[in-house]
């Protein structure tokens, strides 16, 4: 055994520790409740989806709830009975709401199903003992419940210096872990020990505080018996120690960057409760279903240490520690510094429940009611995560959310300090909840919004295909029309030749045809180049805003345009080429393109827009990745459809087929040269049209945003030279349009 020095941390405060009260009496184990009510959602993250129904018989360890995504956990059985029900009941939450629960009936013979240990954890592979912490449940008995398989994957992104086991337990009343350190020493120890094997850390260290001597001792003795390397760092009493940034600086001096978590600077901590459940889950093939609470306050006539059976009601404790109903005057789950008032004992203990703290009146009174800060910066003294509280609570009242992140509200730890020392009673951690709480609900509103975007563009697109066939059948029953009045003109002379008048009667209704089929050809042409003029509008005005999402979009809707009058224009040609008689003028049938490159221009805009496609998911998967969105999974299915749709429409493109002999002979007025020289000619007019946006929304910035001045004179300039080679270009584009000999 070793020892390690001790450092600092800014801030803390000394509250009143009342620890004693619940170490009296040796640890409890109170007799089997009525029922068993067991939350799908007992860690952060997604809720587990059940394996069982009502009616289903279970043995004491079997899984009745699997994990339903990434960032989730399995849930067992914690005694053996029968499901009585599967339905919406309270839960240990802030919010007092309902969750769905397994509610589970004893049976009162405890029978456990059939343990199978992980004896070779030492020589399996490291991925298969992740897998078979998932199956078992266990998830981070500390803090929020992080599944600790996910926890430890995320910890091999950079080589570990320290991997620290967080024995601190700061808080007030609470003792949980105290009470498992002297009952549990040598579990922890090897549960420690099966934690390096799986992380490598260059040290082991735990971070204890002064005040349980006696399992700091009893950490000694097996140490030492061990003859293990593990550290064993004693800091000084004071709150909260316990947080793991923070315990993370007393034991090594270094500060975990804002923004970023322990493991992107090498470090890793973990709770001696979830040691202890590594232990008994690879040692003896006991799933989490069981942890120590303290049951503490005033109000119980017996305070102690209990080691419960996941899912027992409140109540049920309240009556095992003798509580007396008229002294109860506020339930707590957690402690007084960081927990939250229980609307309800009939709420079911939890992976993440350390402590039902069952306080008098006396001993936690009404708070005071709320005054006006009087800026005494006593709160910010107080705060260990080096934050400015005072500033953070008037961007909360003003919902000022973008400036409560800038000041960093998401590193506040919600421990409570500054509302512990604010003179003038503001619940400061309260409006920290909530601006947080809105500020996550504002994110995964966005995500939404862009699955909903994401959607709406796809269902387009498919009706837009859907049009465009029935649009290719329309033209491909006129053209048989056609055919057949051709062939009737053709029939109509060698029976009607005896006399003048039956010729012209019998051409008259083909002509009669013709002749409707152009001004319906005319009338439709009409409508989709005024159609096209407003798509043309509206895209220079996104250019112009720079609304680069909808640039995109409208540029493929022009696109899509153009090609649907070439379309009307290439049957308008057929037409007037097939007339009886001549036509006044064929000014509208200046383009006819072949079958072959309107099936490839076709293909080309399929595969830009499922590109685009592919850039749009990427995006609402990175938001939902760094919300931890419920549909992530969809995102990224959705993501790997529109990846290979793209891929497979790219290779067609690549790989055009050749022209069909039935269309060699159709005429192609305007060159393959010619249609690329257009297609540049307009990427290069969005090129400047962004260009110009892009100045002018940095000369505004230079006006508004004086603190920038030094950096955006360059950005300007490099923005004008941006704008003078895309004009270049597109001059030189244009003149060799226009004169097509000077570039052969």
């Amino acid at each position: 055994m070793q020892t390690a020095h001790v450092f600092s941390f800014h801030g803390g405060v000394h509250p009143e520790e009342n620890k004693t009260q619940s170490l009296q009496l040796p640890l409890g184990r109170p007799p089997l409740p009525s029922e068993l009510i067991l939350p799908l959602g007992q860690h952060i993250g997604q809720s587990s989806r059940p394996l069982v129904k009502q009616g289903d018989r279970v043995l004491k360890g079997d899984t009745i709830a699997i994990n339903n995504g990434f960032l989730s956990s399995f849930l067992h059985a914690p005694t053996s009975g029968t499901i009585v029900a599967i339905e919406e009941r309270p839960i240990a939450h802030p919010s007092g709401l309902s969750d769905l629960c397994i509610v589970l009936q004893p049976d009162g013979q405890d029978t456990w199903k059939s343990l199978e240990p992980l004896t070779q954890w030492q020589t399996v592979s490291k991925t298969d003992v992740l897998a078979y912490l998932a199956e078992m449940g266990i998830v981070g008995m500390g803090g929020a419940g992080f599944p600790t398989h996910v926890k430890l994957q995320g910890a091999h992104k950079k080589p570990l210096s320290h991997f620290i086991i967080n024995a601190a337990e700061c808080e007030p009343y609470i003792t949980a872990d105290d009470m498992l350190m002297r009952e549990k020493t040598i579990e922890m120890v090897l549960g420690i020990e099966i934690f390096q094997h799986l992380v490598e850390a260059d040290a082991v260290v735990i971070g204890i505080e002064d005040n349980k001597p006696t399992a700091i001792a009893a950490l000694k003795k097996v140490l030492k018996e061990r003859n293990s390397n593990i550290q064993l760092t004693v800091v000084p009493t004071k709150y909260p120690s316990g947080g793991e940034k923070q315990l993370i600086q007393l034991v090594t001096g270094k500060e975990v960057p804002s923004g970023q978590h322990p493991a992107d600077i090498g470090m890793l901590c973990q709770n001696v409760g979830t040691c202890v459940a590594v232990h008994d889950a690879v040692y003896l093939g006991k799933p989490l279903i069981s942890r120590i609470t303290t049951l503490t306050g005033d109000a119980l006539n017996a305070a102690q240490n209990v080691d419960v059976l996941l899912g027992t009601p409140v109540a049920h404790l309240l009556d095992y520690a003798q509580a007396q109903q008229q002294k109860l005057h506020r339930l707590i789950m957690g402690g007084p510094m960081m927990g939250y008032t229980l609307n309800s004992a009939a709420v079911p203990i939890v992976k993440t429940s350390n402590c039902i703290l069952a306080a008098s009146k006396k001993e936690l009174p009404t708070p005071a009611p709320e005054q006006a800060c009087i800026r005494c910066g006593m709160c910010e003294q107080a705060c260990p995560a080096s934050l400015l509280p005072q500033q953070l609570l008037w961007f909360s009242k003003s919902q000022e959310h973008e400036k409560a992140e800038h000041h960093n509200l998401f590193d506040c730890i919600e421990c409570g300090a500054c509302s512990y020392v604010c003179p003038s009673s503001i619940p400061l951690v309260q409006y920290y909840r909530h601006t947080k709480s809105s500020i996550r609900d504002a994110r995964e509103a966005n995500v939404k919004s862009d699955l909903a975007k994401q959607r709406f563009e796809a269902r387009k697109a498919r009706q837009d295909a859907e049009a465009a066939e029935k649009e290719a059948k329309r033209l491909a029953r006129q053209k048989a029309t056609a055919n057949k009045s051709a062939e009737a003109k053709k029939a109509s002379p060698a029976k009607a030749m005896p006399s003048k008048a039956p010729s012209e009667g019998a051409t008259a209704a083909p002509v009669s045809l013709a002749n409707d089929e152009l001004k319906k050809l005319k009338v439709d042409v009409a409508i989709g180049k005024s159609k096209l003029k407003k798509l043309q509008k509206q895209l220079l005005e996104a250019q112009e805003n720079e609304h680069l999402d909808d640039v995109t979009t409208l540029q493929l809707q022009v696109t899509d345009q153009e090609k649907t009058i070439a379309s009307l224009e290439e049957q308008l040609g057929n037409v007037v080429a097939k007339a009886p008689a001549p036509t006044p003028t064929v000014a509208e049938t200046s383009t006819v393109k072949s079958p072959v490159d309107d099936a490839l221009k076709k293909a080309k805009i399929d595969a830009a827009i499922a590109k685009a496609a592919v850039k749009k998911v990427e995006k609402a998967l990175k938001k939902a990745e760094d919300i931890n969105a419920p549909e992530i999974d969809t995102i990224r299915q959705q993501l790997k459809d529109a990846q290979a749709r793209a891929n497979a429409l790219e290779k067609a493109v690549s790989q055009p087929a050749t022209s069909p002999a039935s269309h060699e002979s159709v005429a192609a007025p305007i060159s393959a040269a010619q249609l690329d020289l257009a297609n540049q000619i307009k990427k290069e007019k969005i090129a400047v049209a962004l260009a110009k946006a892009q100045i002018n929304k940095l000369n505004k910035r230079l006006l508004t945003a004086p603190e920038e001045a030094d950096t955006l004179p360059q950005d300007i300039a490099a923005a004008q030279q941006r704008l003078e080679s895309a004009e270049a270009l597109l001059a030189t584009l244009i003149q060799s349009l226009n004169n097509p000999q000077e570039t052969q």
